[in-house]
């Protein structure tokens, strides 16, 4: 008889940024700043990152697209290599993301893609430690994940490829 198993994850809604804390909020807002910058003239759909690393530095992205659509990338993935690249070893906190359409308010907390979890995981397995992840849309409730693991269960990493 198979084995059943149940996997499941808490999460924290605050229904403002007023609810945040100083650090998380200041996180959200410059990743609000970074979203404002996005290069998204195919989709209008404008998304900023801010990743919080050990060392007290942030780091900022939003998502680049490209006329050949699987050329761009995603904001998270922007702002995580970048830290990766500059700051190589540091470890990181938080990631907060934010998203905004040209067409319609967004009022649902944006979660990042497929393949932006893969590539979080990726820094997370790597540090050995839990990136926590903020998530708003343009207004209204921000989720807070304690893990990308948590949003990315059974994830691929190096583990199998010994």
């Amino acid at each position: 008889m198979p084995l059943e198993k149940s996997l499941s994850f808490d999460i924290t809604i605050y229904d403002s940024l007023e609810e945040l804390n100083e650090l998380d909020r200041s996180l959200m807002m410059q990743s609000i700043g970074a979203r404002e910058n996005a290069y998204a003239p195919y989709s209008r759909f404008n998304v900023g990152a801010a990743v919080l690393l050990e060392n007290r530095e942030v780091v900022t992205g939003n998502n680049q697209e490209n006329a050949s659509y699987p050329s761009g990338l995603c904001a998270e993935r922007v702002a995580v290599f970048y830290a990766g690249a500059q700051f190589s070893g540091v470890k990181i906190k938080t990631i907060a993301i934010t998203a905004a359409s040209k067409n319609y308010e967004v009022a649902t907390p944006a979660a990042p893609c497929g393949n932006c979890r893969q590539a979080i995981l990726e820094y997370e397995f790597k540090q050995k430690e839990p990136i926590k992840l903020l998530l708003m849309g343009e207004v209204g409730k921000i989720i807070q994940c304690n893990s990308v693991a948590d949003i990315l269960p059974l994830g691929f990493n190096s583990t199998f490829l010994k």
